[in-house]
């Protein structure tokens, strides 16, 4: 397996709401290239499967839960917004289950480039 890990974000904790953040290269191993984030995904359903050759990535379930699927079977679990999932270069990922309104944010190492995905299951 690669060496894809939980990482714990910084939570402060108020009566009036909690608040979490992310810095680049102290709580992601990666310069964050971009954003995007996955939303309105059918309850149950999922998205992805694939991985990439170059780009880098930090997934959290901001809102919700949802499954993350890692090479080979491995399944962990996201629905806390202080957790992120470290998923390296090179390592095939699915997002799967959604729970209805869920929101998953994706800070990536990498700019958008089609070239970079590979589909292969091998």
């Amino acid at each position: 397996m690669s060496n894809a890990r939980i990482i714990e974000l910084p939570k402060i904790l108020d009566e009036r709401g909690n608040l979490s953040f992310i810095e680049e290269f102290r709580h992601v191993p990666f310069k964050i290239a971009r954003a995007y984030w996955v939303y309105d995904v059918p309850g149950g359903q999922g998205r992805s499967g694939h991985s990439f050759k170059k780009n880098c990535e930090l997934i959290v379930a901001l809102s919700g839960s949802f499954d993350v699927e890692l090479e080979p079977g491995n399944v962990v679990s996201l629905n806390r917004s202080y957790y992120g999932l470290y998923v390296p270069a090179g390592t095939r990922r699915e997002l799967k289950n959604f729970s209805t309104n869920s929101l998953a944010l994706i800070l990536a190492s990498e700019p958008y480039d089609a070239e970079d995905y590979v589909y292969d299951n091998d």
